[in-house]
């Protein structure tokens, strides 16, 4: 302090007691103004009021002829009196009054001055007066420290002996609390400064961040942080809606250590748990509220926020335009830590955090949008080289017609559907039907063969994996089912899907929603499921290898797909439509098939039905050099021969056979618990050895 008063000099800056012995009344006015003028100055430099009584405290006591002063500043954070005294000899610490306890306390409260004569007389403040006797006062004065419509507090002086100040006294002690009250307002509008400059650059650190970067969770973060060092908060909190407007999720924060009870990833359903954010955000306004406030609200989050020792809270709802996107909440040790002045101040950093929410949010949903129709641009430029139409089902059955009448009906809703049938009936083709019929038919169909696929990568391939989900995940995965937003799915061989994947699928069928592997973001989809399988789901389920509540999810609407045998009178058109389809691609005319070989294709049953069939009409145009099909005749009368024969060899025929089509439907898989060994329940050492000794090659069962 001294260092900063230069210009106190002479034998008052040497002896800060050199009136003593002399009487104030014959101080010439001279003095006692160069005085009064001295000790302004002091108390407008200070930057700490209380402080600077350290410096002029000796000097009023000398200049009054006193023994005791008191300075008390009203704390509304405690809402009491913060009190410090001085003597000729010593300085006091600083104490806690009650307001209506002490006699600063109500001369702060009444703004008017109090004197007391005799101490030894009053009885109105009994805790006060005690402690003057304790100091040998016995008359006491004090005014308040008011300027213009602020009240700080109040200045108190005091004598040893009865009878109070006299009338020069009375008048300089008025001036010297104007003096102070000047003093004190310098200060708060000095700390006001200071704190809108700290706010200031806040909102600047703030902007800055918001304007150089889109990452929302590195944004939320660094938001987060400097608001807390801002307000010398205990924590910061970042709440926002999910998508259904219906829970609260926790997206970032930031407190001081040992803060516990709160957690980080929290998810609050707003619609049944009434929490301070909720009201904020329902409101529409900043809200504070007070450690009182918070055990009279009662709830499990306002218990949580005050055991953990908070005393003040301020929810600061997140509004872009007419939209709330959440609630920014600040929590602080300090009894009403937040004013209304902080309010404003928090609500318009909000709306600049709103605002840039809002544009993270575009960005992110324009990035996902752009790698979607990347995604769907490979996809759907590989359904044109496949040359995959669902129109192409060629048939007028009584057993088809019942199939698409079926499909049909189901195509109108939304509901879920369950293919059926063997190998190469036209599962997918019926699926390409229902979608194409259905009010999805401009958007895409996405389609999904969980068996041509290994099950590590099956729940990628379907839910997508955020970057550095697992190791060679370098990037962020759009997963098929994401895809098929406000689409369709297509899931074939459903029943080969893992075990641990069913739940994960089942939880997509009952709410619509599920997160990418890696990621902790719920994604919400639209999209109709259509399944197939040529396994007995039922059987599956009693064997417990298929979960019985996604059967019974899946199980909504079942369409069984005949075998081509079941519908024999079909195969002359799909004969004509195979032989115009292949001639086309492979640059040939054949343009009739002899009856011998209509008919044999007639006898046989087909046991890979429509895909078996195709296959054979690619190989009879293939061998034919004109326009008359050249069909190799000889293998399907060998194998309709064995059929009608009962010979020995029948039996290994047919042994032969079902060890062909279980391969087919394993697509050539042997080992494992869904390979051919295990359904045929051989060992694999074993099956290997019927393939030698039967004569099968891969040809035969691989497509």
């Amino acid at each position: 302090m001294a260092e900063s008063l230069p210009w106190i000099e002479g034998k008052h800056a040497q002896n800060p007691n050199c009136c003593e012995g002399s009487s104030n009344s014959q101080l010439s006015q001279l003095q006692r103004d160069r005085l009064v003028l001295q000790l302004a100055e002091l108390v407008v430099r200070a930057r700490k009021v209380p402080d600077a009584f350290n410096e002029i405290a000796p000097r009023i006591l000398s200049l009054l002829g006193c023994d005791f002063l008191r300075f008390s500043l009203h704390d509304p954070g405690q809402d009491c009196m913060i009190t410090q005294y001085w003597t000729s000899q010593e300085s006091g610490d600083f104490d806690a009054f009650a307001i209506d306890e002490c006699i600063s306390g109500w001369v702060w409260k009444q703004q008017e001055g109090c004197t007391i004569p005799d101490v030894d007389k009053e009885k109105r403040f009994p805790v006060c007066t005690q402690e003057l006797r304790k100091h040998g006062v016995r008359s006491y004065s004090m005014l308040p420290l008011t300027s213009g419509t602020r009240r700080f507090g109040a200045l108190g002086i005091g004598k040893k002996v009865a009878g109070g100040l006299n009338p020069d006294d009375s008048e300089f002690f008025e001036r010297l609390t104007f003096l102070v009250s000047l003093a004190l307002e310098n200060r708060e509008a000095h700390q006001f400064s200071e704190e809108r400059r700290n706010q200031l650059q806040g909102l600047v650190a703030i902007a800055q961040e918001l304007t150089s970067s889109l990452e929302l969770d590195h944004l939320l973060l660094v938001i987060v942080t400097n608001l807390r060092k801002i307000r010398n908060c205990r924590y910061a909190i970042v709440s926002l809606l999910e998508e259904d407007k219906k829970s609260l999720r926790v997206h970032a924060a930031d407190w001081a250590p040992g803060l516990g009870p709160l957690s980080k990833d929290a998810r609050l359903d707003i619609l049944q748990t009434d929490t301070t954010a909720r009201r904020a955000i329902e409101a529409r306004v900043a809200t504070i509220w007070s450690g009182d406030d918070l055990d009279r609200m009662g709830t499990p989050d306002a218990k949580e926020i005050h055991d953990a020792g908070i005393q003040s809270v301020c929810n600061v709802p997140l509004i872009c335009g007419t939209e709330v996107l959440g609630s920014l909440n600040l929590g602080s040790l300090e009894k009403r830590a937040f004013t209304s002045t902080d309010a404003g101040y928090l609500q318009r950093a909000a709306n600049l955090i709103a605002a840039s929410l809002r544009n993270a949010k575009a960005y992110r949903e324009l990035g996902q949008f752009r790698d979607r129709l990347t995604h769907e641009k490979r996809y759907l430029e590989g359904e044109i080289r496949n040359e995959m139409r669902w129109d192409e089902i060629v048939g007028r059955s009584r057993a088809l017609k019942c199939v698409l009448d079926n499909a049909a009906i189901v195509a109108a809703t939304d509901s879920t559907v369950l293919i059926t049938g063997e190998t190469g009936t036209g599962k997918e083709r019926v699926a390409r039907a229902i979608h194409a019929m259905s009010r999805r038919k401009e958007r895409s169909f996405i389609k999904l063969n969980c068996a041509a696929i290994p099950t590590g990568l099956l729940e990628s391939e379907l839910f997508g994996h955020e970057k550095g989900a697992f190791t060679g995940a370098v990037s962020q995965k759009i997963g098929r089912l994401e895809l098929a937003d406000k689409g369709t799915l297509f899931l074939d061989e459903i029943g080969e899907i893992a075990p641990e994947l069913q739940p994960k699928l089942l939880r997509v069928l009952q709410d619509q929603e599920f997160e990418r592997l890696g990621g902790t973001r719920t994604i919400r989809v639209d999209a109709r499921l259509i399944a197939a399988t040529n396994r007995d789901l039922a059987s599956a389920v009693d064997e417990g290898q298929f979960r019985s509540d996604l059967f019974y999810r899946l199980h909504v609407f079942p369409v069984h797909l005949p075998a081509l045998r079941d519908r024999s009178e079909d195969i002359p058109e799909l004969v004509q439509h195979f032989v115009e389809k292949s001639s086309a691609r492979l640059g040939r005319r054949v343009s009739s098939v002899p009856k011998e070989a209509l008919d044999a294709m007639i006898q046989w049953t087909w046991p890979g039905n429509i895909r078996e069939l195709e296959n054979f009409i690619e190989r009879s145009v293939i061998l034919s050099n004109g326009p008359v099909l050249r069909a190799p005749l000889a293998e399907l009368r060998q194998e309709i021969a064995r059929q009608r024969t009962g010979s020995d060899g029948t039996l290994r025929d047919r042994e032969r056979d079902h060890i062909i089509e279980v391969l087919r439907q394993t697509r050539g898989l042997l080992s494992g618990p869904r390979g051919a060994a295990a359904r045929l329940g051989l060992k694999r050492t074993t099956l290997q050895y019927k393939l030698q000794k039967l004569g099968i090659s891969r040809t035969e069962y691989l497509d």
